[in-house]
């Protein structure tokens, strides 16, 4: 039976470098919005000898997300889940990155619950903006309703941030959603762990990708204060999410991995920099 990796936001950046590592010893399920944006990766992907296909998944809706983890299923032994979707405060509105990045967590996490066999392991990748933005405004008391009903969170989380200006809204929402993905996936391990399945989360810091780009200017400003002066290469990244998500990491589990090139641990207040 295949060993099968499916990985989110798999067309580009991060996503595409995993599918390379991964693709060393699994079939590999790349999704996105639109297969027509995916073709080149899944040719770029099948020309290194991996065997991949590309499936069309909106992670914001919780039936598309279930119709990705049959058919994952259907192809084989589903090992790895690398959940790397996700919206920059610069590609969309606050609701729209609210929705791609939390509520997309909610239900890949979900989804996948009932398809992931003891070995297995998922991946919700975070951002070093959940230590970045300033924790008096995390919603943390409504973190919880994730749990008991996803609409009611959505709900509670918009209006929280619909206090802000609105000028501000979108990068408050990419702060506390991604923020929010780290509680998520911790509090998942137990679930999960229950059987033998394995939950963590990775914030990467500054990347060299497609994303990275359209953040360039104010991740520019941020430089300086890493121990690494420079943005990360992308194999720096998906080598470390194929390691977590391998049987070399097979106690490792309700964590959250931060990538950043030493900034978060320069002290930066993000609100003082300059």
């Amino acid at each position: 039976m295949k060993n099968i990796c499916v990985i989110t936001g798999g067309g580009s950046g991060m996503g595409l470098a995993t599918a390379k590592w991964m693709g060393k010893d699994h079939s590999v399920i790349i999704c996105g919005r639109s297969v027509n944006k995916l073709e080149n990766a899944v040719s770029e992907l099948q020309a290194e000898g991996i065997e991949a296909e590309a499936y069309a998944c909106d992670v914001s809706d919780y039936n598309s997300v279930v119709q990705l983890a049959n058919h994952a299923k259907e192809k084989g032994k589903v090992s790895a889940v690398i959940h790397a979707a996700g919206m920059s405060p610069h590609m969309g509105d606050a609701q729209k990155i609210m929705e791609a990045n939390a509520l997309g967590t909610i239900n890949v996490n979900n989804a996948f619950y009932g398809v992931l066999e003891e070995g297995s392991c998922i991946i919700d990748v975070s951002s070093m903006s959940a230590y970045l933005t300033p924790k008096i405004i995390m919603p943390v008391g409504l973190y919880k309703y994730s749990v008991i009903n996803p609409e009611l969170f959505m709900k509670k989380m918009m209006k929280r941030i619909n206090l802000f200006p609105e000028k501000v809204r979108s990068g408050v929402s990419y702060g506390v959603s991604k923020h929010f993905v780290i509680w998520f996936a911790k509090q998942d391990a137990a679930r999960f762990g229950e059987k033998g399945v394995r939950v963590l989360s990775v914030s990467p810091g500054n990347f060299e990708t497609p994303m990275g780009e359209l953040e360039k200017e104010e991740a520019d400003a941020y430089s300086k204060y890493c121990a690494i002066k420079r943005f990360g290469h992308v194999d720096e990244i998906a080598s470390l999410f194929a390691y977590c998500a391998g049987k070399d990491a097979g106690y490792l589990t309700g964590v959250d991995i931060l990538c950043d090139g030493g900034l978060v641990a320069s002290g930066v207040n993000p609100l003082k920099r300059h």
